[in-house]
């Protein structure tokens, strides 16, 4: 995974493809399941619903209204017609994706604080 995010720097030259993303999402549920930490992956896969909601949402809106609600879906492509660069978009959903499961952590280390 690692070589192949170094070499398909933006702009993207290769594309992973289905069999290479199931195998690195096999990986992650595996590494997850066997370190005990499996309640991370839905946080970890929020980017992903999101994405998948606002699909549904402007195909709902869409067919019954016959009004759009974001400009294109998935998320990522309006914020693209928005003019938001590519890139910014790309690492807006990597900060995001990769903090997310950081805050349950941080609120139960919070909690723990104020309780002593």
């Amino acid at each position: 995974c690692l070589g192949f995010l170094l070499f398909n720097i933006c702009p993207a030259r290769i594309f992973m493809g289905d069999t290479g993303s199931l195998a690195l999402g096999g990986a992650l549920a595996m590494g997850a399941l066997t370190s005990g930490q499996a309640l991370l992956l839905p946080l970890m896969g929020v980017g992903y619903v999101v994405s998948v909601v606002t699909v549904i949402l402007q195909v709902g809106s869409w067919k019954l209204r016959g009004k759009r609600i974001f400009k294109m879906a998935p998320l990522h492509h309006h914020f693209e017609l928005c003019g938001v660069p590519e890139p910014k978009i790309t690492a807006m959903y990597l900060i995001f994706t990769a903090g997310l499961p950081f805050w349950p952590a941080a609120v139960s280390a919070i909690k723990d604080s104020e309780r002593r």
